[in-house]
């Protein structure tokens, strides 16, 4: 398999796998704060930070080395300037999750707020949308790949 292709196909599963994650950290995760108590709240938290960060750092790290790659190594059938459009989705959900995601994280942790938690989940909406976005990309790359090894 030519190292284009595989390249796109790892990016397409960190990428997959990040969208439905951040779908239901969204719609069922993030929410689910409020249930927790007050007491348990601190602990549980910092359980959480730690645990989701095994679970979300190496696909993470696998897209955004994937994405960036690409671009070097560009699969047959598509195009540069998708390939940048992911790249900056990517460099756009990275700067959302360091800049407000886990700076809350780091707020609730002191113990849950009503206010952190409401701005938790509602800024998490640009990247659910942005990966969401990003699924969509690769699909369609992925499509445009097929297309060309069988036109070919």
């Amino acid at each position: 398999m030519e190292f284009s292709i595989l390249l796109l196909l790892i990016n397409a599963i960190a990428t997959l796998y990040m969208t439905g994650l951040i779908w239901m950290v969204q719609i069922v995760h993030y929410p689910l704060f409020s249930e927790v108590g007050l007491e348990q709240f601190p602990q549980y938290a910092q359980k959480h930070q730690f645990l989701t960060s095994i679970v979300v750092g190496p696909p993470m790290l696998t897209e955004a080395l994937s994405a960036i790659l690409l671009a070097w190594f560009l699969p047959p059938g598509t195009s540069l300037p998708m390939v940048i459009a992911g790249i900056l989705l990517v460099i756009s959900i990275w700067a959302s999750t360091a800049v407000i995601q886990v700076p809350c994280h780091e707020k609730l942790e002191e113990g849950f707020t009503a206010t952190i938690h409401r701005r938790l989940v509602l800024t998490n909406w640009f990247r659910t949308v942005a990966w969401t976005a990003r699924g969509f990309l690769v699909a369609w790359m992925l499509t445009l790949v097929i297309n060309a090894i069988t036109v070919t």
